[in-house]
């Protein structure tokens, strides 16, 4: 049966579950909507401080020690023009997609976050669904400059 863990600094981590464990786990099954390992690091970095402004938590879907399902989410530090929790990454295990365990994850971080969330989903990816029907509305469109292009 699946247990719900909520990771808010790296002494949660425990046994078979670890920081490393969990970055493989979402560098491999975000698919081709992740991100590099060394990102996904940083983002758990960032969800793990305890310094002003940064925090936030991971939320992990787990089986015998096995994570099936991850979720890692960051204070913004504003709440006035911009929602107070970002999703910036979420994934489910190949095995276990299509049989609600990614709408569970989001209502566990809807009952936990207190506040706003934001997240970026790319047009074609299959989970956009998913979060629209959980009640996330595409209120503007992300633009970016990079300076190295």
């Amino acid at each position: 049966m699946i247990e719900f863990i909520t990771i808010n600094s790296y002494s949660d981590f425990k046994g078979k579950i670890s920081t490393t464990g969990l970055i493989e786990f979402l560098y491999e099954h975000l698919d081709r909507f992740g991100d590099s390992r060394e990102a996904i690091s940083e983002c758990l970095e960032y969800a793990m401080s305890d310094q002003e402004g940064k925090g936030g938590y991971a939320l992990l879907a787990v089986e015998d020690d096995r994570i099936f399902g991850a979720v890692i989410m960051i204070k913004t530090g504003m709440k006035l023009y911009i929602p107070e929790y970002f999703l910036v990454y979420i994934a489910v295990h190949a095995e276990k997609r299509n049989q609600g365990l990614g709408g569970k994850l989001l209502k566990q971080i809807f009952d936990k976050t207190e506040g706003d969330i934001a997240l970026h989903v790319e047009y074609d990816n299959p989970a956009k669904r998913l979060y629209e029907r959980k009640g996330f509305k595409s209120k503007y469109a992300e633009m970016r400059y990079s300076k190295e292009e």
